[in-house]
């Protein structure tokens, strides 16, 4: 039903907000508090009654896609159902869906709000969406494999039980689905007289007949099928997710958390799954998750899928529609797949290092900041590594393509590659390409020098084995590269942090050392805690950058 949407803000600070289209799925991510659930709650309230409530502070605008005269026509007969005994009223229609009535309408006024919803939309919502409109939340979603009724056969199904139990083909779908995911095969038991059930069998019933017939041979196939209530919560809401889009007649289905209860692997099969009944059944999923598995399997799945990124920080809303292409990237790539960079659409920032060493030592002080200094320590902040300098950029470009903050840091021998590796390192940052020249004439003056101290400019000391005067120089360039959100390590390396301490070695053994001389008890007496420089100083100018709406190197 639904066609498109605008929320009440842009995809950066002081940008207006755009019209998003409503593919069969629609994801919503980004950091905790950034809006996911409270989008459901206003798209259900105004599927419920065409407006909003008062209190929206996402949700702008909502528009509908009509029926064709003859479909709105055939809709109202499906749906219509004959008044209760005094429930009629001359000239007005009432309608039904699983046991649920609507307000009695005007058959004109009912016809053309379905021809035209978006002109008489508090008609069209009240009388139709709000019926086809489904909010699940974790509890629900467990509730959808309860005990059903099974109803008059001769009747309109009412439950997708009932739908399930008549529907050979439904029915064979969400067992093929389920058994790709769980192994065991969904067979619905009808041999508790009057009550449908779900059972999860170890194998497929050889017919129809041993799966809904109440004769011998089918209760005993039923009885060696353990009920799903025996099952864990992420089995029961799988399946009964799965179940609803099969055979629940929801147009519009609002899931939060889908992940919830569920192995990372079956989130995967779920967003999977979700996406292609979606497209097939031409209803309309919106999500939002934490998961980034889940997303991985939407988009995977090759039905069209919106991933919608919101954020919220100090006042200022942000909601930006991800490229499918970036997303593919993200995930086609094996570097980018093994350090997990997926889970930044869920973080405010990121921060990424050339090693893993790298990557636990920044992290460290980072929690060190954010409990003793915390001005200077990132909040809501994933650290990630890649595998050397030459690596960091082809995960800090992709990330800033989807319009999450993602700074490097990088060694000063950064400045010993020219030519396509500098040049790369300033596009990932998003470096205008008019000062790609100076920026490599500077490097290039820069490495000259230091290669005639006749030093190692890693290990000896990174800028200060420079005159002053070229100090200066170089001083300026990581300052020019740190505006784009590459941090270059001045002192040279990772390993010429927190030089008091007299840690020794290089990389892992170092990072060992240096953690065991920084102590891990806050109350004992060698417990290392922020200072008003070193490394304390170079994350707290990261956090700077990152947390500046304005700041350089995230593309509009």
């Amino acid at each position: 039903m639904i066609s498109r949407f605008r929320l009440r803000f842009g995809r950066a600070p002081g940008m207006p907000p755009d019209w998003t289209d409503a593919p069969p799925v629609t994801v919503f991510v980004g950091p905790n508090n950034s809006g996911k659930s409270k989008i459901l709650s206003e798209l259900h309230q105004f599927c419920s009654t065409g407006n909003h409530a008062g209190g929206e502070v996402i949700l702008g605008e909502l528009e509908f896609v009509g029926f064709a005269p003859k479909e709105a026509n055939e809709l109202v007969e499906i749906i219509k159902v004959e008044p209760r005994p005094g429930e009629a009223r001359p000239g007005l229609v009432i309608l039904e869906s699983r046991g649920r009535r609507s307000q009695q309408v005007a058959l004109p006024n009912l016809l053309n709000s379905l021809q035209n919803p978006n002109a008489s939309l508090g008609v069209f919502c009240s009388c139709f969406a709000s019926f086809y409109t489904l909010l699940l939340d974790g509890r629900r979603r467990i509730d959808l494999v309860n005990q059903q009724s099974a109803g008059d056969l001769q009747g309109r199904p009412q439950s997708s039980f009932q739908v399930l139990f008549r529907d050979r083909a439904k029915r064979c779908e969400v067992r093929r689905i389920v058994a790709d995911a769980l192994g065991l095969y969904f067979v619905v038991d009808p041999t508790n007289l009057g009550q449908l059930r779900i059972r999860l069998s170890r194998r497929p019933p050889d017919n129809d007949l041993e799966e809904c017939g109440i004769h011998e041979e089918a209760v005993k196939f039923q009885a060696a099928a353990p009920l799903i209530d025996s099952f864990s919560d992420g089995v029961k809401a799988f399946t009964g997710i799965v179940t609803e889009l099969i055979a629940g007649d929801p147009r519009v289905m609002l899931i939060d958390e889908p992940e919830a209860f569920l192995h990372p692997s079956l989130a995967f099969k779920l967003g999977c799954a979700l996406s292609r009944a979606a497209l097939d059944s031409n209803k309309r999923v919106f999500a939002s998750t934490h998961s980034p598995f889940f997303v991985r399997g939407c988009v995977q799945s090759g039905a069209p899928v919106n991933i919608v990124r919101l954020t919220y920080r100090e006042e200022t809303a942000t909601a930006r529609l991800l490229p499918s292409s970036e997303l593919i990237k993200l995930m086609r790539n094996p570097l980018l797949r093994s350090t997990g960079v997926l889970s930044g659409l869920f973080y405010e920032c990121v921060v990424v290092a050339e090693s893993d060493a790298d990557r636990a030592f920044y992290e460290e002080i980072n929690e060190r900041l954010l409990r003793f200094k915390p001005d200077w320590g990132i909040p809501n902040c994933l650290f990630i590594n890649a595998q050397n300098k030459q690596t960091v950029q082809t995960i800090v470009g992709p990330l800033r393509n989807l319009g999450i903050p993602a700074a490097g840091v990088v060694d000063i021998d950064v400045l010993k590659d020219g030519g396509c590796v500098w040049t790369d390192l300033l596009d990932s940052a998003f470096v205008p390409s008019m000062s790609h020249q100076s920026l490599a004439t500077l490097r290039a003056a820069l490495k000259k020098a230091m290669e005639e101290t006749g030093k190692n400019m890693k290990r000896d000391g990174g800028v200060s084995i420079l005159s002053s005067t070229d100090q200066e120089a170089a001083r300026n360039l990581l300052a020019q590269l740190a505006e784009y959100g590459i941090f270059v390590v001045a002192g040279g390396e990772l390993e010429s942090w927190l030089g008091h301490l007299g840690a020794t070695g290089h990389g892992p053994p170092w990072l060992i050392d240096i953690f065991e001389r920084m102590g891990e008890d806050a109350e004992a007496a060698n417990f290392v805690r922020p200072s008003g420089d070193d490394v304390w100083e170079f994350l707290g100018k990261i956090k700077t950058w990152l947390v500046d709406p304005k700041r350089k190197g995230i593309p509009a």
